[in-house]
């Protein structure tokens, strides 16, 4: 059994120090600073793959600015027809959550105080965070803008430790220096390292090693499983499997006729198996852009208006990165919070405002039929290169004018700016 200080980062065999001293393998204190927070796991020194995530973090960030905060309980969202970004845990502790209609929240919790999100605050905190992780390690995949993995292995001898104890230095550096807690899980892989990190939120510090795997997952929900949503849940409950437990008694192929290529994940993730690398640069999937209106509209050509800026933005991204979509999807959202995804696939990839513009108001057109939306967004996905995209041959002849003229305004703003030259509807 290791024990490890998560204050003093006192590090030894449980049994060393018993025979040692007077302290008893059943202490619940570190034998060094007294402090409660320790770690004891018999892999505790073999064990190398984290997930760390940043605890509430837009919330935590306000509050590290605004001491006045920090006995208050803090949602960070978009006014009352807008959606729960983060919720402190003041707030969570009365329902609140992430995603939620904002008008929902503040009936759950009424006293909270509410703050329109600060995105550019957020990316530079971020940045800094994984300037950190860097610092420690070349592998590190960030997820979102506050949750990252990191692959310790291999680093024993450049930090004189084990991952343990350096992931307890990083959680102690970013306490310091940035002014909020993470938490972090520890495993020998992937899936199982994300999800020991949600096991004891906030600042917590969860081990899941291969001796426990399978005994530990048998009694986890499905819910907990990595990538099965709200509706395949629904379906697996109503075909009996409520434990992860459960699908270890079954085999793949029968998995795989019930529920697809997610059966494999199911087979393989039961049992504690992820073969998944962690990559440095953290494929991106998609890219998108949406809008929460302040009223519900159902006039199409209100919402054709509104379409056109967040089509600029997705683009000017995907230029900015070099990328382009094969996959155009349009996203609207209904005044009862239902959701509608309508996609299309063309014949070329783009990365136009112009292309994106055009196949979102024809997938725009057909909804337009009576109903209120309350968002409407657009975004791409099936990403590649940027020089696949918007083919002459594939674009017909008013198209292929209308990308030439855009790659015209491109040059001009990359040379004067943005604000020098906009396109009439961006002013209708």
């Amino acid at each position: 059994m290791m024990l490890l200080c998560r204050d003093c980062l006192f590090y030894e065999t449980a049994q060393a120090i018993s025979a040692g001293t007077k302290w008893p393998e059943t202490s619940e204190t570190c034998p060094v600073c007294g402090s409660p927070r320790l770690i004891l796991h018999d892999e505790l020194d073999q064990l190398g793959i984290s997930h760390i995530d940043c605890d509430a973090f837009y919330a935590s960030i306000e509050k590290r600015d605004d001491p006045s905060l920090l006995s208050r309980p803090l949602i960070i969202g978009g006014g009352k027809r807008g959606v729960v970004s983060t919720a402190c845990y003041l707030a969570r502790g009365f329902g609140v959550h992430s995603a939620m209609p904002m008008y929902q929240a503040l009936k759950l919790c009424p006293e909270a105080v509410v703050m329109p999100p600060d995105m550019a605050k957020y990316k530079q905190v971020s940045r800094e965070i994984r300037a950190i992780f860097d610092a420690v390690t070349p592998d590190v995949e960030p997820l979102s803008i506050d949750e990252a993995f990191l692959d310790l292995r291999g680093t024993e001898r450049l930090h004189g430790a084990c991952p343990a104890v350096t992931l307890c230095r990083v959680v102690r550096q970013i306490e310091q220096e940035i002014g909020i807690t993470v938490s972090v899980g520890l495993s020998h892989n992937k899936f199982l390292a994300k999800m020991a990190s949600d096991l004891n939120k906030p600042r917590g510090f969860s081990v899941i090693g291969k001796a426990e795997t399978l005994g530990f997952l048998a009694q986890q929900p499905i819910s907990k499983m990595w990538g099965v949503g709200k509706v395949t849940q629904q379906k697996m409950k109503r075909d009996g499997i409520i434990r992860i437990g459960q699908l270890q008694h079954m085999d793949k192929a029968a998995l795989m006729k019930k529920y697809g290529r997610l059966g494999e994940r199911l087979y393989h993730f039961s049992r504690g198996e992820d073969s998944r690398t962690i990559s440095p640069e953290g494929d991106i999937k998609s890219i998108s852009n949406e809008i929460t209106l302040d009223k519900d509209v159902s006039d199409f050509e209100e919402l054709r208006r509104l379409l056109w800026p967040l089509c600029e933005k997705v683009s000017a991204r995907l230029k900015k990165q070099g990328i382009a979509g094969r996959t155009i999807t349009l996203k609207l959202k209904t005044a009862n919070f239902r959701q509608v995804s309508r996609s299309v696939t063309p014949d070329s990839p783009t990365q136009m405002a112009e292309s994106l513009f055009q196949y979102g108001l024809y997938l725009l057109r057909p909804e337009c039929q009576g109903l209120e939306y309350r968002l409407i967004g657009i975004g791409v996905s099936n990403l590649c290169p940027a020089e696949d995209a918007d083919q002459p041959g594939l674009l017909n002849d008013g198209m292929s004018r209308k990308i030439r003229t855009e790659r015209t305004i491109d040059k001009l703003r990359h040379k004067f700016g943005t604000d020098i030259i906009k396109k009439g509807r961006t002013l209708s």
